[in-house]
């Protein structure tokens, strides 16, 4: 919710959140997110069209994919195996960003046992996004982020009050 809160209003990017939630959990999640937030947030639907100033959140039971169509990107969602045993996979979305965006992106990654989303978060840092962990003093579970900095692949480490404004200032 913090991250959420601090978005300034006519935000310039689409932002796309991989959650570990199970199916179900996610609407609702992403329903709060929109009460508090200045963007427009949803429970991400295949082939919802993605735009400056909307939220998706991945569904509890569906990888969260880019797609480049017709001169939009697209959310497209799959059900395919679990990556780093979750579906859905930080992984997923962070390698179909990079194949749309290329150097565009900025990547946060935050509190969460295992390790998705570490090697996705490299692959950004790799073709020259700008990539963001959480740090340890505020994460509950100190495991995905610090996979990602131990491996190199964020450059800024910050606390949980400090993610939004750090995006925003690398737009």
């Amino acid at each position: 919710l913090n991250v959420f809160r601090g978005f300034p209003p006519n935000f310039p990017a689409p932002v796309l959140v991989v959650q570990h939630m199970p199916e179900g959990f996610t609407k609702a999640f992403a329903e709060r997110l929109n009460s508090t937030s200045h963007l427009s947030v949803k429970e991400a639907e295949d082939g919802d069209r993605v735009q400056p100033g909307r939220a998706f959140i991945a569904p509890g039971h569906s990888h969260m994919l880019l797609e480049q169509h017709n001169g939009d990107i697209l959310v497209r969602l799959n059900q395919k195996d679990k990556v780093s045993g979750h579906r859905p996979s930080i992984d997923v979305l962070f390698n179909s960003a990079v194949d749309v965006y290329r150097e565009k992106i900025v990547a946060v990654i935050m509190t969460g046992m295992g390790r998705d989303g570490a090697d996705g978060i490299a692959r950004i840092r790799t073709v020259g996004g700008h990539t963001i962990a959480q740090n340890e003093e505020t994460s509950v579970v100190y495991g995905m982020n610090r996979v990602a900095v131990e491996m190199g692949a964020v450059q800024d480490i910050v606390s949980l009050d400090d993610i939004t404004p750090t995006i925003v200032k690398h737009l």
